[in-house]
Order: structure tokens, then C-alpha cells, then sequence
């Protein structure tokens, strides 16, 4: 399947789309979130939690690395290697504990952690463009593949 584009007019447009995106979640999902600074990566997500029913704050974890959510039986990471200077640095945050078939990773700055994290499952680009945001979402597996397929369909059906 070939990568979808969205345009996304304000942080409400960006926050649903994570909400919809968790709709079609599958444990054992790689995410990651590219962008520049203020493209709207914690943003979508918040809606992605928003979306499996988390209730509370939701912030990057930009000096801890990791936040990690329980949400009715569902782990789910969300990361940010933003401060990362050497990918190494994640083997003291046993990285590779993280990635297992019952979680979901959302991972925020990916390029930091090269040659340290596995490859993504569905990769998301943000953007600025004008007012507004783009989203680029980049199926790279089966399960990608998957989400995108549970994406559009829901869309349909939603009328969305």
C-alpha cells in the first residue's frame, strides 16, 4: 500500500487523527513520529491516547525519554529522542525491553536512536504547511499495512 497524505488545519485536526489512527491499533506496533520542532508530533499522540481512553496529562517526554501508559490491559511507550546524542544511550533505558508483541511504541525523533531501534511499522511525517500541518502516513510491514487498511476503512464508513 503507498503512503496517504492528510492536510490538517489546526492541533484539533491533528489530535483526531491520532484518534482515529487508534482505532486501528495492533500491540506490537512500531510508530514512528517524524517532524520538526512544533510539527505536532506529541499532539497526534495525544490524540492516540485520547483514543484508547486515556483520560489524563499527556506530555513529551522529552527529559525522561519514555512515558509509559496502561490503558485497559494495552502497554503502550511513548518515546522522545530529541535529547539523544548517541544511540547508544538507549541501551540504559533497556530499548530493547520495549519492543514486544503485547505493546505499542510511539516513538518521536527516530533518526536519534539509528541503528539502535528496529524499523517502524507505519511511519508518520509531519509537517508545517501554511497554517496548518501535513501528514504523511508510511506503511513499512504487514502490520502498517494493516493499520492503513483498518484507516481507511473506518473512514469510509465514518464518512470522514
Amino acid at each position: 500500500m503507498d503512503a496517504a497524505e492528510y492536510s490538517l488545519s489546526d492541533s484539533a485536526a491533528t489530535e483526531a487523527l491520532g484518534r482515529r489512527l487508534a482505532a486501528c491499533r495492533q500491540p506490537g506496533t512500531l510508530i514512528f513520529l517524524e517532524g520538526d520542532l512544533g510539527a505536532g508530533k506529541t499532539t497526534l499522540v495525544r490524540g492516540y491516547l485520547r483514543g484508547l481512553g486515556h483520560q489524563g496529562a499527556v506530555k513529551s517526554p522529552t527529559y525522561t525519554l519514555v512515558e509509559p501508559y496502561d490503558i485497559d490491559g494495552l502497554r503502550l511507550h511513548h518515546l522522545d529522542l530529541y535529547r539523544v546524542a548517541d544511540p547508544e544511550e538507549l541501551e540504559w533505558i533497556g530499548i530493547r525491553d520495549l519492543f514486544d508483541a503485547d505493546s505499542i511504541c510511539l516513538i518521536e525523533w527516530p533518526q536519534r536512536g539509528a541503528g539502535m531501534l528496529p524499523a517502524p511499522d507505519l511511519s508518520i511525517r509531519l509537517s508545517i504547511a501554511g497554517g496548518g500541518r501535513r501528514a504523511e502516513l508510511i506503511p513499512a510491514s504487514p502490520h502498517g499495512e494493516a493499520m492503513i487498511q483498518c484507516f481507511f476503512t473506518a473512514a469510509e464508513v465514518s464518512g470522514t
